[in-house]
Formats: C-alpha cells, structure tokens, sequence
C-alpha cells in the first residue's frame, strides 16, 4: 500500500480490544481517539487515574459512546505490572492489539521502584514484563498483533550488558534513551522470530513517530547543545495525531507483516506519511537480541514463554 494509506482505510473495529500503555497523553492519547471513533475498546493503561479520566472524559466529548475502560499501569514497577495484569484478565478474555506506547525520554538518572536505570526500566523492562504476562492471552486471540513504540534515536543507542542499566555509572541521558529504543527493536524482532518459529497468529510489529511534539523532550535543557538540540526537534516537529500514525498503522494495515518497522515518510524520518522504514545494522544483531531476552528475565524474574 506503500504511501496510500490513510485512517481512511481504517474498518470497523467493534468488538476489538485494545490496550494502549500510555494512552493518556501524546501519541497514546491520539491512538486511543482513533480506535475509540472506530468502535473498539480501548483499555487506557495510565500511570495517573486522574490524567486519564481528564482524557478520556475529552475523548468521550468528541466520540459519545466510545467504550474506554481505565485501568491503573506503573511500568516502573513490576508489582502494579502484576496487578495490572491481574486484573485485565479478570475482566477480559482477548487482546486484539497490544500497543506498547508509553516511555520517558533523556531524563536525569533515576530508578524505578524496583531498582532498575527509570529509562531502560520503564521504556523496556516494564514494557518486556507487562507483554509476557499478557502472552498467553495474546496466543489465544486470533490475528492479534503487539505494536511496540521505537525511535530514531535507537540509532544512537549501543548495547553494553556488563553495564545495562549504568549500574556502574557512565550514566548519559541521552544514551540511556538511545538503549532503550534499541531495546524495544532488540525486542521486537527476536519476539517475531520466535513466534514465527511456533507458528502463532501474532503479528509483533515496531513504529516511531519521528519528531512529534509530544512534550518528551524537555528534559532536553540542561546544557546548551541540549537546549539547541530540542529546538531543532520542535521545529522540525509534526503534531502527536501525525506521529501515532505509524503506530496505528503497524496496528491495522491489513497487510502489514510481522517483523515490520513503521515511521514517517519525509527527511530523515523526522515527518511525514505512515510507511515501512528501516531500524540500523545494530537493531538486528543475533546475539544482542538473545543476551538482552535473557537479561531482561533475569531481572524481571519473568520467564517469557513463547
């Protein structure tokens, strides 16, 4: 479909259930909007109960009769992960679509409740724990599909398993962020590879709005090539409703493939149309994807069945 697609092509998506991490603000929150106007139900999986009551009851202004459920989500700890969990599968039997949208971004260093660097922690571990807890309802659902949220800052970003999560200091913001996102492409392609290999009806895609101005990057002001940095970021920018695009793509492009990586069209990924791009040489090394699943259990004292 190539540069064509559109939300114009999106179907009805009635009887679809949808969790969106972070739906309460930015990409989510815009991703949410476009799946509750199309029928789905839309489990906002918010940090702040309050924050997303604020968007949903905006949403619900605008799309009367959207069916969005607010359920509590620290990624940053694993024991709300659990409850998460927990309670999901109490009031759900299926995931359509599990949208892995919510992250931090260049943040001073900080840990999570349970002890873990807060960006690797949140945008990573967090994500890696709440996906294998929800694996098994995932196989049971047909044509279901996780959709996890990357960046083009993954390019910048470099594997270092003897000091994952700067335990022993070296700590950079900015490369925190950048391992990350590497991270969650480490993670999206050696997911695939092994659903692939049990032959399950899962589609395991990644996306990045490229520079949207969602209000992560202002942390981005601490020292002056910082502050330079973030303007060229804000300036470059596209709105958050252009930067979900991708993301709602890899979620319901009906010939979208698994393994597949979704970004804008235009210069350097910054803007532009929803299209297939490519993740660099290092997203796609064996071994680090295999080391950072086997680190990811260890840490998470998750075992991820396939």
């Amino acid at each position: 479909m190539g540069l064509n697609w559109t939300v114009s092509d999106i179907k009805d998506l009635t009887g679809k259930v949808i969790i969106v991490t972070g739906a309460n603000s930015g990409l989510g929150y815009e991703a949410t909007k476009i799946y509750a106007e199309h029928g789905a139900t839309v489990i906002m999986a918010c940090r702040s109960i309050e924050r997303a009551q604020t968007a949903k009851d905006k949403i619900m202004i605008a799309h009367k009769g959207s069916n969005l459920d607010l359920m509590e989500l620290n990624l940053g700890s694993l024991k709300s992960i659990n409850e998460f969990v927990t309670s999901f599968k109490k009031r759900y039997k299926k995931i359509d679509f599990l949208m892995n949208n919510a992250g931090i971004m260049t943040v001073p260093y900080g840990l999570t409740e349970d002890g873990f660097e807060l960006q690797n922690g949140v945008n990573h571990l967090g994500h890696f724990a709440l996906t294998a807890q929800l694996f098994d309802v995932i196989k049971k659902t047909p044509h279901s599909r996780i959709i996890n949220i990357a960046s083009a800052a993954h390019k910048a970003g470099k594997m270092d398993f003897d000091n994952y999560l700067f335990e022993k200091g070296k700590y950079s913001k900015i490369k925190s962020y950048g391992r990350s996102k590497l991270s969650n492409l480490l993670f999206t392609y050696e997911l695939d590879r092994r659903v692939k290999a049990k032959g399950l009806d899962i589609k395991v895609l990644a996306a990045h709005p490229g520079s949207s101005s969602t209000g992560l990057a202002r942390y981005l002001n601490s020292k002056r090539y910082e502050r330079i940095a973030a303007s060229i970021f804000n300036k470059m920018s596209q709105s958050p409703y252009h930067g979900t695009l991708p993301q709602v793509r890899a979620s319901l492009d009906e010939e979208a493939l698994g393994g597949q990586y979704y970004g804008p069209s235009g210069i350097m990924e910054m803007k532009g149309k929803p299209v297939l791009v490519k993740s660099n040489k290092r997203s796609h090394n064996l071994e680090d994807a295999k080391k950072l699943w086997d680190i990811s259990e260890e840490l998470t004292k998750i075992k991820f069945e396939v």
